[in-house]
């Protein structure tokens, strides 16, 4: 009888390795932080701070919703049942928090995890980047509605009156950038053009840096059949609008739970009366969500909270202090489902 033997340095096992370093490491770069926020749990109300955790769940849930309501429309794609759905969403916030790579790290991980559930890479990214895009324009809405608000009783100094045009510029930024995608996406030929420039473009940047030893890293058929996916997707989206409404409205609760992270913390100091300040500066911060690394988001929220008049110890401790929470949430209740996940996709 043969016995085979263990592989300790497969891949699941070097990525495992990996994100604990990575985890490793993004707790090092808010070590500071993490002490103050200890320093001042004092000051909060717990019993309202405790509201975080269910608040949290849920919002893990509604971004799950997102991408499973619409893929219910999908007959190829096995059901999803809700545990299922706020394990993915779960372990989909612990991989953006511990990989410091705007998005990608996310995006490669739903593609991951998706796959057993005949989900196709094409079709997860499509998913991924519609749940961009709905909460990026509800968090843009209520920046307005929270804007008009605030002129309304004439809370935003003079001084900070540019946050209005740049808010109006952002909106237009945003919808022209969503507009872009779909104009692509909607044809055939955009998107083999789109994917033919990307795989040459790629494929001669490898062998400029490797000085012509290697040839190509990515095959142009491959690219074509991942972007052909996404056009699928966008079309079947376009044809079949009513597939959107229900992913929509989940986008609106979850961008709603999101603003609600911080207005909890903002209870718990007792200032009741940050609810708009804070739907300006998350609508603002969240732009650099899916872009830049795990920080920006947080320090460009401060900035316009400040800048709108809220006094700077407030403003910031709200923001750090929500932002070391959630990352001890997200890592306390992400990292064994994700390694689970790694260890038990087939």
């Amino acid at each position: 009888m043969t016995t085979k033997k263990r592989k300790w340095f497969s891949f699941r096992t070097v990525l495992i390795i990996l994100t604990a370093v990575l985890v490793g490491y993004v707790v090092y770069q808010n070590w500071p932080d993490i002490v103050d926020t200890f320093h001042h749990l004092g000051e909060t109300n717990a019993f309202v701070l405790l509201l975080l955790i269910p608040e949290q769940l849920f919002m893990y849930f509604a971004c799950g919703k997102i991408f499973f309501s619409y893929l219910r429309n999908r007959k190829s794609v096995k059901r999803f049942p809700n545990k299922e759905i706020l394990l993915i969403s779960t372990e989909l916030n612990f991989v953006n928090h511990a990989v410091p790579a705007g998005g990608i790290g996310g995006l490669a991980f739903l593609t991951y995890r998706l796959a057993p559930f005949n989900v196709s890479a094409g079709q997860a990214s499509f998913l991924y980047l519609f749940r961009y895009a709905v909460t990026t324009v509800i968090n843009y809405l209520q920046a307005l509605v929270a804007i008009l608000v605030l002129l309304g009783f004439g809370l935003i100094p003079n001084e900070a009156k540019w946050i209005i045009p740049v808010s109006l510029v952002m909106n237009f930024g945003v919808f022209l950038a969503l507009w872009f995608v779909i104009f692509v996406a909607s044809s055939k030929k955009r998107i083999e053009f789109f994917a033919r420039t990307i795989s040459k473009t790629l494929n001669s940047l490898v062998r400029l840096l490797t000085f012509g030893y290697k040839k190509q890293i990515m095959r142009y058929d491959k690219i074509s059949d991942y972007f052909a996916d996404i056009h699928e997707s966008v079309k079947m989206a376009k044809e079949n609008k009513r597939y959107l409404k229900k992913p929509a409205l989940w986008g609106l609760i979850y961008s709603f739970c999101e603003v609600g992270t911080y207005y909890i913390v903002a209870l718990s100091l007792g200032r009741w009366e940050l609810l708009p300040y804070i739907m300006v500066g998350e609508a603002i911060g969240s732009v650099f969500d899916g872009i830049v690394p795990y920080g920006l988001y947080e320090l460009g929220m401060a900035g316009v909270m400040i800048a709108l008049g809220v006094d700077f110890p407030t403003a910031t401790i709200v923001t750090v202090m929500t932002r070391v929470i959630t990352l001890v949430f997200t890592i306390a209740s992400g990292s064994y489902p994700y390694y689970k996940a790694i260890k038990d996709n087939k």
